[in-house]
């Protein structure tokens, strides 16, 4: 299979049975850019047609698994309902390709994911977090809704009360309390994150292929009806949240302070 398509904001090397899938912007905290949002969301159908691949593990390049949506897109949504409509549906899209994808994703969260980084993590099968980082979902609070992901998948990974606390709030979650909540399954050293999370890829990848695979189908199909519930008013909420004067104001200020305006 020729993933080199993908390449060089996404890159996929075997290991084996496993696909090592590595978010390859580590200069931006492998926020999303157009390409790489593209190249996420047409690495699940890839990996569908891999009949070599058992298991999957994703991580990010550098310091951080992904600090999600890329801000200075964020204006450009806000003033062009084009490419706004554009990015909405490939978040639908990936979305989608991810749930639906029959090989077990472990997910190897060596640094922060936030936003759409933290969805990524919550719509894995295995997460493996390092103990001195954190995920956070802050869409609200910088006026955006929650519809790429977590407003499907948190209320099935934690409890309502727990998603709508931190997804509102956007506060940081520590590993050891996304333990607690159920965001992640376990929590060991930074540098042990990536041998982690292949050890349990290979587990994965050693059970007998349809049983493992029809088995997570039959578990994702509870997040795939939430989907088709939730995440098409979600993101339109989203759409129409692109479009107000909080997130142009809010993202302002945050270019502003991090010197890029």
């Amino acid at each position: 299979m020729d993933y080199s398509v993908l390449a060089p904001t996404l890159l996929v090397e075997a290991d084996g049975p496993l696909r090592i899938i590595t978010m390859n912007r580590p200069d931006e905290l492998n926020s999303f850019d157009d390409a790489l949002h593209v190249g996420m969301r047409r690495v699940w159908d890839l990996l569908v047609d891999d009949e070599d691949a058992h298991a999957v593990v994703l991580t990010g390049a550098g310091r951080a698994f992904s600090a999600g949506g890329h801000v200075p897109n964020f204006l450009r949504n806000h003033h062009d309902p084009v490419a706004r409509r554009r990015d909405i549906r490939e978040g639908e899209r990936l979305a989608r390709a991810m749930m639906s994808c029959e090989l077990p994703v472990v997910a190897a969260v060596h640094g922060p994911a936030v936003g759409l980084g933290c969805s990524l993590a919550t719509m894995a099968d295995f997460v493996v977090m390092a103990d001195d980082t954190f995920m956070s979902d802050p869409h609200v609070s910088i006026g955006l809704v929650a519809g790429d992901g977590g407003s499907v998948t948190w209320p099935w990974l934690t409890s309502m009360l727990t998603a709508k606390e931190f997804l509102l709030l956007g506060d940081r979650i520590p590993a050891a309390e996304a333990a607690r909540a159920g965001l992640c399954n376990r929590v060991v050293p930074a540098d042990e994150v990536l041998r982690t999370a292949k050890d349990f890829a290979h587990r994965f990848a050693a059970l007998p292929a349809q049983s493992v695979r029809d088995t997570k189908r039959a578990l994702n199909m509870h997040l795939l009806d939430s989907a088709n519930n939730v995440l098409n008013f979600a993101l339109a909420a989203e759409y129409e949240s692109f479009g107000t004067d909080d997130i142009k104001d809010r993202v302002a200020q945050f270019l502003a302070k991090d010197g890029r305006t």
